[in-house]
């Protein structure tokens, strides 16, 4: 840059960037009114507020086209289709691009705007809502790369034209962000576009990919080409997602979001340099095609709503499977370089097993290739991201089963793939409801790790040679990771408007947590059935959080539990702590005082009822000369206190006798306590509450057992939670 035009410039920026005082700090997030537009006959249509979300009303049983039967000529009710050619510079690490977009309006009204993603400027600049909310943020981004002079990125439009005429585009932040912020934009139509008709933009594109940070970009000659097209947003229609008019559903990219888009088909021809491996959303078309010195790719998916794919001179030579599923063979690739060479097989392996397993318990995998990633050294930040039909996995150096390291490339593999139901077909909106993605996919992996008896190992090698370490189940390293204690959010809350990152974080953990407490109320066939019922009536159709419950309600059969536990956790903040404040256990024993014999009342005295309960224990033992030390003459009463704090959620109290027998009883009580008392021939030794472990959202497991006797129970269900600790220390330690 010229240095006048740079002196110009940043005496500019003094002025624009200064920040505002305390006191001027922007009041919350608003509906603006740039959310609309009104153009001669075309009516407004709002974009959704920042505080649209968590669902409570279903959606319409035609919404989206209605349920996909299979019967259909396509899988999804296509709305979009993107023709692109896109040509890398792998140097600059620059894409210029020229896209045919079209869009079919779906209402029935005309349409004289469309808002389009541009989600690389979320990394332009610390003026962006993404950079904005980071700043912000205590933890930052995963592994918070700091982003360096020359490593920013950023997506430029250089022609957007709709049949000959140029077409006018205007930047506006509808979650009522920085006026800085480029990662919506408006595109004012030269033509309406009537209902019920398509028509389509020609774009050319520019983009600047940005130092490998948050899902995109370099690293070397590594290439991670994810968000990097201008992407129309989706337009709803009553019925759909809890709308009540045509709204346009355009949200900012923020700290925590990811991704939301219409079903359509995609044409993309990918240009590198002779000597790149290329790997993408979708299946390789026809022979690559070289030409001075360059050679072009070309990819074509139907029935999804993303495209990314990778570019590297580095990348060995994929290791390819083929999966047949019930739909067809799936071709399976792994993508890696060298340095990681270890992690492929594992990597290929546990996408095969995801395919089978998500095939069988929610429905059969409906694409032909599945491509898995794994990221070179360095590019870290680029690992665990999820896109239709491709994905990237973990690397690791400690790859050998029972390691921590093992443990987490299968997860991460398991988990991104499962991104293909959640966040694939299922395609439900991230910005506002993360918990249907994230959420229910970590619940579903995790009860895929448990079927694979694949428990996370607390230790290291050379501990482990010490015999020293223990270990985690899936489910109970979800459990210790919810903030069961301190629920700050909702689940069912959008994923920006957070009380921290931390409380983001929880969607995951806790989500799985919930649902599996569900699963154990109403029995594992019932949540099966609903699961399945909910891919199956949802699947290419963008449900809501008010979908899920109701496909769950139906399924299970139990609406109760489902509705109690959305209502407390999902749509609430609810938390649960159920204790068992005492037990008491005593002979009863007849009491000094007047007795009524024969019509009388006859006064017994102390003395003389210990003489007539001596006896009595004297005769019934020479009786019973065997008698084990806790039978005798006389019958035992009980006495049990549970306290319930929070959420009063189905709970059993088992009570064990020391003749060997029990007693469930159920724990009702709406109030703060519940009393239990009984007489039986035995004494009591302890009682706990939720001995079967249904309830995996009780904030504390130490306080819900007690023994007439001290024992060392407690001690061991202590050190249950005590591996929590250890496990962010063995983590640590992993990495050393």
């Amino acid at each position: 840059m010229h240095s006048s035009r740079a002196a110009a410039l940043l005496l500019a920026l003094s002025t624009a960037w200064t920040l505002p005082s305390a006191a001027q700090a922007p009041a919350a997030p608003s509906p603006r009114p740039s959310a609309t537009l009104a153009t001669g006959a075309c009516p407004a249509i709002a974009l959704a507020g920042a505080d649209a979300g968590a669902v409570r009303v279903p959606s319409a049983a035609d919404a989206w086209g209605g349920p996909r039967t299979g019967k259909e000529a396509t899988l999804s009710n296509r709305t979009v289709a993107y023709s692109i050619d896109a040509e890398l510079d792998p140097v600059k690490h620059t894409i210029k691009g020229k896209q045919a977009l079209t869009w079919r309006n779906r209402s029935a009204q005309p349409v004289c705007s469309l808002y389009v993603h541009m989600y690389l400027n979320g990394f332009e600049g610390p003026g962006s809502t993404f950079m904005t909310e980071q700043r912000a943020s205590e933890s930052g981004f995963r592994s918070n790369v700091d982003t360096k002079d020359g490593e920013f990125g950023f997506i430029r439009l250089d022609k957007v034209v709709q049949d000959g005429a140029a077409a006018k585009w205007t930047f506006v932040q509808p979650d009522g962000g920085p006026k800085t912020d480029r990662s919506v934009v408006r595109i004012d139509l030269p033509r309406p576009v009537a209902a019920g008709a398509t028509t389509t933009l020609d774009i050319d594109f520019f983009d600047q990919l940005p130092r490998v940070v948050a899902r995109t970009g370099y690293y070397g000659t590594f290439h991670l080409v994810a968000q990097w097209f201008p992407k129309v947003a989706v337009l709803e229609l009553p019925g759909e997602r809890g709308a009540t008019a045509p709204r346009w559903n355009a949200h900012e990219f923020h700290l925590h979001s990811e991704f939301y888009a219409d079903f359509g088909s995609y044409d993309v021809r990918l240009t590198v340099p002779k000597g790149y491996t290329v790997g993408s959303t979708g299946a390789l078309t026809g022979a690559p095609v070289e030409k001075a010195g360059k050679v072009t790719h070309r990819y074509v998916q139907h029935d999804v709503h993303d495209f990314a794919w990778t570019a590297d001179n580095r990348y060995a030579k994929p290791l390819v499977k083929t999966w047949n599923g019930p739909n067809g063979p799936v071709q399976v690739s792994v993508l890696y370089t060298p340095d990681y060479a270890s992690n492929a097989e594992p990597v290929l392996q546990a996408t095969i097993d995801s395919l089978d397993y998500f095939s069988k318990t929610l429905g059969g995998y409906p694409y032909g290739t599945a491509t898995a990633v794994v990221p070179p050294y360095g590019a870290d930040e680029a690992g665990g991201m999820e896109y239709p039909t491709f994905f990237t996995a973990d690397s690791t150096s400690q790859d050998e089963p029972g390691t921590l390291g093992r443990f987490a490339l299968d997860f991460v593999t398991v988990h991104e793939f499962g991104h293909g139901y959640f966040y694939g077909i299922l395609a439900s909106n991230e910005f506002e409801e993360p918990m249907l993605d994230e959420g229910m996919n970590e619940y579903w992996d995790q009860r895929m790790m448990t079927a694979r008896k694949q428990d996370l190992i607390l230790t290291t090698p050379f501990l482990r040679a010490l015999g020293i370490g223990t270990k985690l189940t899936p489910f109970d390293m979800e459990r210790l990771g919810a903030s069961l204690a301190d629920p700050a959010d909702a689940l069912g809350d959008n994923s920006w408007s957070r009380l921290s990152s931390g409380s983001y974080g929880t969607v995951y953990s806790r989500t799985a947590t919930v649902m599996r407490q569900i699963e154990a109320l109403v029995g594992t066939p019932a949540m099966e059935r609903a699961m399945k019922l909910y891919y199956e009536r949802w699947k290419f159709r963008h449900p809501s959080l008010a979908d899920l419950r109701e496909a769950l309600a139906e399924g299970t059969g139990r609406r109760d539990i489902v509705e109690a536990h959305f209502d407390a956790f999902i749509y609430g903040t609810g938390l649960v702590d159920d204790r068992l404040a005492s037990i008491q256990t005593a002979e009863l024993l007849p009491q000094p005082g007047y007795w009524t014999h024969a019509g009388k009342q006859v006064l017994v005295g102390s003395k003389a009822l210990a003489k007539a309960i001596e006896d009595r224990r004297k005769a019934w033992k020479a009786k019973h000369p065997d008698a084990k030390e806790w039978e005798g003459a006389f019958p035992y009463k009980t006495r049990v206190v549970v306290r319930r704090d929070g959420q009063k959620v189905p709970q059993v109290l088992r009570v064990r006798f020391a003749d060997g027998s029990k007693r469930d009883l159920p724990v009702t009580a709406s109030g703060s306590w519940q009393r239990f008392e009984f007489v039986t021939a035995s004494k009591a030794v302890s009682a706990q509450l939720d001995p079967d472990d249904l309830i995996r959202t009780d904030l504390s497991e130490l306080n819900d057992s007690r023994t007439v006797e001290a024992d060392g129970s407690a001690a061991r269900r202590w050190f249950g939670d005590f591996t929590s600790l250890l496990q962010s220390l063995f983590a640590l330690l992993s990495f050393v």
